[in-house]
């Protein structure tokens, strides 16, 4: 399956619900799509990321995101930089992808109340972040193993 092969969400460049008729969702909102119908699918289905057919489909949205120079060094990115709607250049590291799934669900505004007022977050929102974190921890893993590719494949 290639990355063309999967079923996007309609979102426009914002994040926002779209028609799919007034603008073509870049190629990094198509990513980011596509990342998100994945955890969802996992948290519906009650299965890990880490297993077929998931991780496959998850790491082909990786590579394409890779090929397309959308993951900055995140040895090199800083805390607050990230994946920036309104700018022309777009960051989908580990730290930005999670960044921008929580923000888009709520879960970073969630989060703060549920500290604010010292109580817990909701069942839902708490099994959402936690595989939101094992999608992050894998395309940081990847990330990592595809930087030092060549140390290790010398001839």
């Amino acid at each position: 399956m290639s990355v063309s092969d999967h079923s996007f969400s309609k979102y426009d460049d914002e994040g926002t619900p779209s028609d799919g008729k007034s603008s073509t969702p870049s190629l990094a909102t198509h990513i980011v799509n596509g990342v998100e119908r994945l955890v969802l699918d996992a948290i519906e289905k009650t299965k890990p990321l880490e297993v077929d057919p998931a991780r496959s489909q998850l790491f082909e949205l990786f590579v394409a995101a890779e090929e397309a120079g959308l993951i900055a060094d995140d040895s090199k990115v800083g805390v607050f930089d990230g994946f920036d709607e309104e700018s022309s250049v777009t960051d989908l590291s580990a730290d930005s992808l999670c960044r921008l799934l929580a923000r888009r669900w709520g879960l970073d505004m969630a989060a703060r109340e549920a500290q604010a007022l010292q109580t817990r977050l909701p069942a839902d929102q708490l099994e959402r972040m936690r595989v939101l974190w094992s999608m992050m921890r894998m395309w940081m893993e990847w990330s990592y193993a595809w930087r030092r590719w060549d140390e290790f494949h010398q001839a």
